[in-house]
Formats: structure tokens, C-alpha cells, sequence
């Protein structure tokens, strides 16, 4: 079996920066063993599947060594895809998933937004040392701070799913968003994600969503066996 394969660095206008994401766009769901099978293959902090389901696109993402329950630079990855090779002729694509429900992606320009719900946060005190990190199961850690030229920035480590740094966590600015908002006093946010590669963010809450919008390159296009 020959499954179509692209791989879009998310959250960013320059190849090589923001974060890479693997695409695989499916006529039916594969096993789950060998959707986790790719992704451990692609090594790759996320790769996302995706299936047509009516009006609608059914999606799923996976770490080398696990399946999420959100992946943000993923789903922007996907609509990249859908938009700019494979046809995708309006101007939304609504997704669903089964762990988070519905979730949808607008193009406005070159910026694609994410319409992702908000995640609710409990603030501890925390000072990092990054051997513990690894024995927490947990997805992941956020670090954030104000920003100079941005609102905020952080930064992601997720060891026990297998991706010790992400480069740009979509996802995260759920709970990234709502706290500053709250801190700042404001609903439009820009932002920036710290890591080697670095990525641009621009966020806005909105009520119990939040829409988390950037930019995309598209890297490698083709196909893999299965």
C-alpha cells in the first residue's frame, strides 16, 4: 500500500524554522499499530492523519511514541496541505477528532488560524531541573515569560511522549492564552516560541476558544509503504 505523504514546517514563513509536521492524508483509518508505526518511522514530533468524513476532515496525531489528544502545528500542517495540494477550495476546513473534539481552521492570506477550545490551568510553583522532567507523565512542561518584542514566550518539553523539546507547540497557547490574557489585560496576543528553530504566533481569546493563527512552508512532498 502506497499512502501520500508531506512534511510542513508550521508556524513560521522560512523553511527550517517553526516546527515540522508529517501529513498523511487517508481514504479510511489505518490500524493504529501502523499509524504508530509511521509515525515512530517519520521521528517527527508529530505526524497527523487525516480522513474526509462528509463536509468535514477526521484527524489524529502521533508522537513517535504515542497518540495525543491535541496537536496544534499538526493541524495547521494539515489544512497547509488541504489548502495548498490538495484542492480544498473555501475558505475553512472544520475538523474533527475524537479525543477534542471539533476544531476548524481559517484561511485568511498566507496566515492560516486555528479555532482550538481553551484549556484550563492551575498556577504552581515550579523551578526546572530537566532529569525530573522525564519521570512525570505528563504530555509536556511550559515555560513562559513576558516577552520583549512579543506579548509572551515560551517554551515545551514533553519527554515522556517521546519529544524532549518541541520547536512550536500549537496546542500549548491554549493554556498559554488565556493566562496572559488575563495577565495583561488583553484578548489579542502575539507570540513567540524559544526554541532552536523559533516560531510566530498570533493569538486571540475568544471566550472558551481560542484562535491561535500562523504562517507555513511546505517541505517535502511523496509517499511512503506500507
Amino acid at each position: 500500500m502506497k499512502i501520500p505523504i508531506y512534511q510542513v514546517d508550521a508556524f513560521t514563513n522560512e523553511r527550517f524554522k517553526g516546527n515540522p509536521a508529517a501529513v498523511c492524508p487517508l481514504s479510511d483509518w489505518l490500524p493504529d499499530a501502523v499509524m504508530q508505526n509511521i509515525a515512530a518511522e517519520n521521528n517527527l514530533a508529530e505526524t497527523a492523519f487525516i480522513v474526509a468524513a462528509g463536509a468535514q476532515y477526521e484527524i489524529r496525531w502521533f508522537t513517535p511514541t504515542v497518540e495525543v489528544d491535541l496537536c496544534g502545528h499538526a493541524t495547521l500542517a494539515s489544512a497547509f496541505v488541504l489548502f495548498n495540494e490538495l484542492g480544498f477550495a473555501e475558505d475553512q476546513i472544520n475538523f474533527v477528532s475524537h479525543r477534542s473534539g471539533p476544531l476548524s481552521v481559517t484561511k485568511i492570506g498566507s496566515v492560516l488560524a486555528l479555532n482550538f477550545p481553551v484549556d484550563s490551568l492551575i498556577e504552581l510553583p515550579f523551578k526546572p531541573d530537566f532529569e525530573a522532567l522525564k519521570v512525570h507523565q505528563v504530555r509536556g512542561i511550559i515555560v513562559t515569560a513576558l516577552g520583549e518584542t512579543t506579548d509572551f514566550v515560551s517554551r515545551f518539553f514533553g519527554p515522556a511522549c517521546g519529544v524532549n523539546e518541541d520547536p512550536v507547540t500549537g496546542s500549548a497557547h491554549t493554556t498559554l492564552t488565556p493566562y496572559w490574557a488575563s495577565v495583561l489585560g488583553k484578548n489579542e496576543l502575539t507570540a513567540r516560541q524559544l526554541s532552536l528553530r523559533t516560531g510566530s504566533l498570533s493569538c486571540k481569546l475568544l471566550g472558551d476558544r481560542v484562535e491561535i493563527a500562523g504562517e507555513a512552508m511546505l517541505y517535502l512532498r511523496g509517499e511512503i509503504n506500507v
